[in-house]
């Protein structure tokens, strides 16, 4: 190993290390119960940040003056099973290249921006703690996510960010509605999760490995062609849609969207108007040349993307929360986004995540101060503001805009459709093996024998049984 590659590996580690370090930290107070200070937490957060960023951009500018497009940081096999029928290793590695590198920088810039409003947005607040270790833990989720060279490194900072985007929207736990949003969120994120798993052991059955740089003949993003025929990208693709829609808040899954902003501001800028919304359109990103090897898969990437930023703009012209419509708002970025992936514009796709994940989370951090600027700009104007509409809102038979302003308002009806088509079979199934269940053990204890029964449901549940 030369000198340069030494340099990489040294600052690749640190990069990788500083966030874990950070969740060590804050974890290791709250098992021991030893809670650190407002100051001492708020340092050594920033300190993680900047730990991370300064050999981020190290790297980069190494990778400049070298004039290397792939720097590969490899931390060993830490799972191998080996069997005369499966042979698989869980294999760490991190790569920095074009596409790693500008959302790794954006992910450690917007984190300690949000890291530093948090200190005094939730000054004095009996959760501060709690909040920076649930930010701890998508710190990391992120940064692992970021630099994952294999899909299973990838999904493991996949899992992190999903888990802290659940807590943090049940931030507030001694209300009931975060708690069950919370629950939404994480059930949807279980679906996506879901795809993303079968999609990585589908994977691994037809390449043999989870390396990204196995699955497309070149691991050089973007000119990496897929290794695999049209069938197997259509498959593998598929899952990784159906994952990217989950995570990404895309048609049918935008219902969870207004859900998750329950939170703390600060989360909802982060998670769902900066960086988490945008992980799923990284997948895609970074799985693009698979895209290449199925027309059908293309197809189905363009209309996905434009069904979700026709719903997100119509749902935010109706909603009557700033950041419920700054949250549509965004889906109707990431729609377009999806859509640019779809026709092969890659590098804008990803100059228009940097710029609309910035903007947002400036919006989403002023939006409690926003009715207070508006009031003081009418103040200052001596009238109301008028809105205008468009000259194509104007053409629209009333009909239009009735049917319109409801879909948006019922936010595209798809949490009815999911409880619908989704929720209620699968609860049929189950409350039918429930009854079965009852039946044999009842008859071999000759008695009732679910106490549970007896307990108090919720008001909801109520109504929903009766």
């Amino acid at each position: 190993m030369n000198l340069t590659e030494t340099v990489f590996q040294i600052l690749g580690t640190a990069v990788v290390a500083s966030p874990a370090i950070l969740l060590a930290i804050l974890g290791l107070s709250a098992l021991l119960d030893r809670p650190l200070s407002e100051t001492s937490i708020s340092r050594i957060t920033q300190a993680a940040v900047l730990f991370s960023l300064l050999p981020a951009i190290g790297i980069l500018v190494l990778m400049l003056v070298v004039g290397t497009r792939y720097v590969p940081i490899e931390l060993g096999d830490w799972v191998t099973i080996e069997d005369a029928d499966l042979d698989f290793h869980f294999h760490l590695k991190f790569v920095f290249d074009r596409l790693s590198i500008p959302f790794l920088i954006l992910s450690c810039v917007l984190c300690g921006v949000v890291g530093a409003f948090t200190r005094r947005y939730l000054h004095r607040e009996q959760g501060y703690g709690r909040f920076f270790l649930y930010y701890a833990v998508f710190y990391c989720g992120m940064v692992t996510s970021s630099l994952a060279g294999t899909i299973e490194t990838l999904f493991v900072g996949w899992e992190m960010v999903g888990l802290s985007s659940a807590l943090l929207v049940a931030y507030f736990h001694e209300r009931e509605n975060p708690v069950r949003n919370g629950q939404r969120v994480w059930s949807i994120y279980r679906l996506s999760d879901a795809a993303f798993l079968i999609a990585a052991i589908t994977m691994h059955h037809m390449t043999g490995e989870g390396d990204f740089g196995g699955l497309m003949s070149s691991g050089v993003w973007p000119e990496g062609t897929a290794a695999v025929n049209s069938s197997q990208a259509l498959l593998v693709g598929t899952l990784m849609l159906i994952a990217a829609a989950g995570k990404s808040a895309l048609f049918p899954f935008s219902g969870w969207l207004p859900r998750a902003m329950e939170g703390p501001t600060p989360s909802s800028a982060i998670f769902y108007g900066a960086l988490s919304v945008h992980l799923g359109v990284y997948l895609l990103l970074r799985m693009s040349p698979l895209l290449e090897a199925s027309l059908t898969l293309q197809l189905m990437v363009i209309t996905l993307g434009a069904v979700s930023a026709v719903c997100g703009a119509l749902m935010s012209r109706v909603q009557s929360d700033i950041k419920v419509s700054l949250a549509y708002a965004s889906l109707t970025q990431v729609g377009i986004i999806v859509m640019e992936i779809g026709l092969g514009f890659r590098y804008l796709a990803l100059i228009h995540i940097i710029g609309h994940a910035s903007l947002r989370t400036m919006q989403l951090l002023r939006a409690p101060t926003l009715l207070r600027d508006y009031n003081e700009l009418e103040n200052a104007l001596g009238a109301r503001i008028t809105e205008r509409q468009s000259g194509w809102t104007r053409r629209l038979p009333p009909s239009v805009h009735r049917w319109a302003y409801r879909f948006g308002f019922d936010r595209g009806f798809m949490d009815i459709a999911l409880d619908k088509f989704v929720v209620r079979p699968f609860l049929a199934l189950f409350m039918t093996f429930d009854s079965l269940e009852r039946q044999v053990t009842d008859l071999l204890s000759k008695e009732a024998s679910r106490e549970s029964d007896d307990a108090p449901l919720h008001p909801e549940e109520s109504q929903r049984v009766a």
